[in-house]
């Protein structure tokens, strides 16, 4: 009996901290160029924005990174990196950035993605992208395909670490590329030395 009680306790516990409501409503943020740290897009008509989670050992999981290698401002590439770690949708979406301090501001074409990042990534501008699907009851990933859409930089400005733009593209299963799903109103303003301090609840 005792058992039984302890088991239920800990499957009440772990439902409560899994749980989807936790009083916080996401909302897709405004289109700003000011290093508000802000980015939000529709994945098949699903809201993602960045949620911290709780990590391991006090270190929290970080809702938005932008990664880069190399050193500036010749980076070998640079990545956004989004992810929801508190509402159950298993959101994520990267970008990856080639050349993007060669060519800076402007609009530019969202190519093929392996739905690979860092160096395993095709060198060019493309998006990858992970959601819950709930008919199937499995996580999905989706790939950026050629000439898939469109990726707008509006304000590049390395020395003040501000990187703002906006995106639009297609995207196919990776394990099956009939099932094609959009990525719409996609908007990001970042910068690079306050977003490592930034919460995203």
């Amino acid at each position: 009996m005792k058992t039984t009680i302890l088991v239920f306790g800990i499957f009440l516990l772990l439902q409560s901290s899994c749980s989807k409501d936790d009083g916080f409503t996401p909302t897709l943020p405004p289109i700003t160029q000011t290093g508000e740290n802000t980015f939000g897009c529709f994945i098949d008509g699903n809201l993602l924005t960045p949620r911290d989670g709780d990590g391991l050992l006090g270190v929290p999981d970080r809702g938005m990174r932008f990664v880069s290698l190399g050193d500036p401002p010749n980076y070998i590439y640079n990545e956004l990196i989004v992810r929801d770690f508190k509402s159950g949708t298993g959101g994520i979406v990267k970008i990856h950035f080639d050349n993007i301090e060669q060519y800076g501001e402007g609009v530019f074409t969202i190519n093929e993605s392996n739905c690979e990042d860092g160096l395993d990534a095709i060198q060019n501008i493309n998006i990858t992208c992970r959601w819950w699907n709930e008919a199937s009851q499995v996580f999905k990933w989706y790939c950026s395909k050629e000439s898939g859409g469109i990726l707008t930089i509006s304000r590049y400005d390395l020395d003040n670490g501000i990187v703002s733009g906006t995106f639009s593209c297609t995207v196919q299963n990776k394990n099956n590329p009939n099932d094609i799903i959009e990525i719409t109103e996609g908007r990001f303003d970042i910068n690079r030395s306050t977003l490592s301090l930034t919460n995203f609840p």
